[in-house]
């Protein structure tokens, strides 16, 4: 089992930066990849960035260039630097997990949200 635990939600205006964390605990070493994902009122959760144990990492077209993961897997932890911020950013935002055996793991999440 892993758990994950994400912090550093807030209001930003928009333009403004925001860095959330996300700590994970528990079977850590069965991690693979993680990655950022985030669901906004009434739409479907969406992949925001992923970080392989390799570091190769992956955005979508609206936050390339704009949004930056990192992982440090000695505090067991993975960042999501969030750079130019729109008020189209404004998501709760969930940590994700995925073992080697493909099984998944969720955060309860943590609200952005970019004022204009």
């Amino acid at each position: 089992q892993v758990q994950l635990v994400e912090s550093g939600g807030g209001l930003v205006q928009s333009g403004g930066s925001l860095r959330l964390s996300c700590t994970a605990s528990g079977s850590i070493f069965s991690i693979n990849a993680m990655g950022w994902y985030r669901q906004a009122p009434g739409k479907q959760r969406e992949l925001v960035a992923t970080i392989t144990s390799g570091n190769s990492t992956d955005y979508p077209n609206s936050v390339k260039g704009r949004f930056t993961i990192s992982r440090d897997n000695a505090k067991n932890m993975v960042y999501l630097l969030m750079n130019s911020l729109k008020p189209e950013d404004t998501a709760v935002y969930y940590c994700h997990a995925e073992e080697w055996d493909g099984q998944e793991y969720w955060g309860n999440g943590t609200l952005v949200t970019v004022s204009s």
